[in-house]
This record gives C-alpha cells, structure tokens and sequence, in this order.
C-alpha cells in the first residue's frame, strides 16, 4: 500500500474494499486509521466494520510534546510496544524503514501502528492480547479425555497471557507459544471450521428469527386491515337493512352480529400458527413443569448457649434508648427490633466464658 493511501486514512480489508475511522468525538473531520497486521492489531468496530477510536481533548504526543492546542488536527496512533505517538512524529521517524521507539528503543515499523480504542493502553494490550490468545488456542473441552486435562490447558493458556500482558519471559513465552502451535496445528484448524460453522448458523438462525418477526408484522398488519374492513362490512349490512325496513331492526342488529361474530372465529381460528416440529422429525415436546415446593428455613441443630442466659424484658442501655422512645417506629423500619439486638450482644459475651485468656 502506498505511504500517501496511508497517509489519507484509508483502511484496506481483506476483501478489498475501503474505509475510512470515525471518532468518538463525532467531529466531521476524517480520522485515517493504520492498516496494520500486527498480532496485537484489531480494536472495537462499530456495527458497519469500522474501528471506533478514541479521543480526548487533552491528547498530548508523548515524542514532540504537540497537543490539540497547538495542532487541532492531532491524531495519537499506538504502535506494537503500546506506546504513543502523533502521525507527525510517525512519518519523521518511520517512513524510511524500521527504527527504534523514541520511548523503549524497541524496533517498530510504520505500518505496525494502530488506533487507540481504549483510553487505558493496559486495556488496549490486554484485550489485543487475549484476542491473539482466542486464535492460538481454541481448543473445547470435548477435546480433552477430562475435565481436569481441560483446566490444565486453560491455566496454561492463562500462564501465557498473563506473561505477554506483564512482559514476563517475552521470549520463552513466545518460544512456548511457537511449540503448542505446531503441536495442535490440525486440531487448531479444525476447531476454527467448527468455530466458523457455529457461527454461520448463529447467523441463520437470526435472519430466520428475523424474518419470523417481519413475517408475524406482516400478518398482524393483515389481521388489523381485515378487521377494519369486517367493521365496515358489518356497519353497512346493517344500514343497508334497515333501509329496506323488511323487518324487525332489533332482529335484523342481533342477525348482523351473529354473522360477524361466526366470521371472526372462523378468521381466529385459521391465523393460529402450526406448531414447529423438532430438528428431525417427531412429535414436539412438551415444555417440562417444575413444581415449586414450599420454602423450608434453616432447620440445623445447633447450640446457640440457650442455658448460659435469660434474656430480660428491659436493660440499661443509652444506646438505644432513641430507637425505644420511637412512637412512629422510623428507626424500628424494615423490622428492626432491638430485643434480638440484646439477645445477640449477650450470646456473644457468653460464648466466650469458657474461651481461656491469652
């Protein structure tokens, strides 16, 4: 991709087409992204695909020192080892090849820098990372012969995030990574297919869902209007006859109704909706009913040191002496009564008599 697509903001996917950021700052002033390819790439995307940056008025360069004071068209990418810079800064020190970070000294590329999505660069490596670690290892637990096998694999799989998210053993961790690829390679692929085949269906299952809902509108729609003209029918059949006056009009009102009434079931019965069989043929089941048994309270036996004590009607207690003289009982709400409080301060001075002093 040539520097000055880059420079213009344009993101280039893998099917080809093209796009350009929106900023959560709602300005209308275009916001490139990077078309980087790093493992730690990605961001949050809206609905149309495109990423969401983020953006702050106070945005400084780490590098030049240039806010949005001085340059109000700043724009702050992050590159590889988590890092800020303007695009500014980015060009003089990138464009003709590889160079150290101004900040790490770590070597970084120009096309390596993306767009900021969190405020929390901790969060922006972290999410970036364990959404490498999704990829790398997406075994289920119908791989493994147990259950423990299968927290072993997540702990490890933990171990490894945990050290590329802190920079522990950068190195080893990534050596580590390299050896559990090639050994689960084609189980790896396989889960992907399985991953992808899910998700398509997810993706069928709510189109038909959707078009289950747009198909009940439809015919909700269709039901109103029908009532509507039924409504009218009847009103006119009803005027009609008693224009003609060939009868009794309590008669002929009672006769109108009758007909609607015997036409509305007749339309009621043939909208109920047939009932959806199983995937597989069969008759439907019917939905399990779980009795709802009466609560049972606390019925364990133990020694509360009901014998160590008598519990009187009335104690010295100033504390409390507010909460007795409260004719309108606020301070006695939610069922506060201050004789449990007695009760509980005296159990716990008498459960420790037989306690020996330090």
């Amino acid at each position: 991709m040539s520097s000055s697509a880059w420079a213009r903001g344009v993101v280039v996917r893998k099917g080809g087409t093209s796009s350009q950021l929106t900023s959560r700052s709602g300005s209308a002033a275009p916001q490139p992204t990077s078309t980087s390819s790093t493992t730690y790439g990605g961001g949050v995307k809206d609905p149309s695909g495109r990423v969401i940056e983020y953006y702050a008025e106070d945005d400084q360069c780490p590098v030049c020192k240039s806010d949005r004071y001085l340059n109000p068209k700043l724009r702050l990418l992050v590159s590889a080892c988590y890092h800020k810079m303007c695009e500014s800064c980015i060009d003089r020190l990138f464009t003709l090849g590889p160079a150290p970070c101004p900040i790490c000294n770590k070597t970084l590329r120009k096309i390596a820098f993306t767009p900021q999505t969190f405020e929390d660069l901790g969060v922006e490596k972290e999410v970036a990372v364990r959404r490498r670690m999704a990829r790398e290892f997406n075994r289920h637990p119908e791989d493994f012969t147990d259950l423990r096998a299968y927290n072993d694999y997540l702990e490890t799989v933990e171990d490894i995030t945990f050290n590329l998210i802190n920079d522990v053993d950068v190195a080893k961790t990534e050596a580590r990574i390299t050896a559990l690829r090639a050994e689960n390679a084609a189980l790896t692929e396989l889960n992907i297919q399985r991953d992808e085949q899910a998700a398509s269906f997810l993706r069928q299952e709510e189109e038909r869902e959707r078009q289950e809902r747009e198909e009940r509108a439809r015919d909700l729609r269709r039901q109103e209007e029908e009532e509507r003209e039924e409504h009218e029918r009847h009103r006119m059949d009803i005027i009609n006859n008693l224009e003609r006056g060939t009868g009794d009009a309590a008669k002929i009102v009672a006769k109108a109704n009758a007909v609607k009434q015997k036409r509305t079931s007749a339309r009621n019965i043939s909208s109920i909706p047939a009932i959806r069989q199983p995937p597989g043929g069969g008759r439907p089941t019917k939905a399990s009913v779980i009795p709802d048994e009466p609560h049972v309270p606390l019925t364990d036996s133990y020694y509360a040191y009901e014998d160590k004590f008598t519990l009187k009607s009335d104690y010295h207690d100033p504390r409390s002496e507010a909460v007795r003289k409260d004719r309108d009982g606020i301070m006695r709400a939610g069922g506060y009564r201050i004789e449990e409080a007695w009760e509980r301060a005296i159990r716990i001075a008498v459960a420790g008599l037989e306690i020996s002093p330090l």
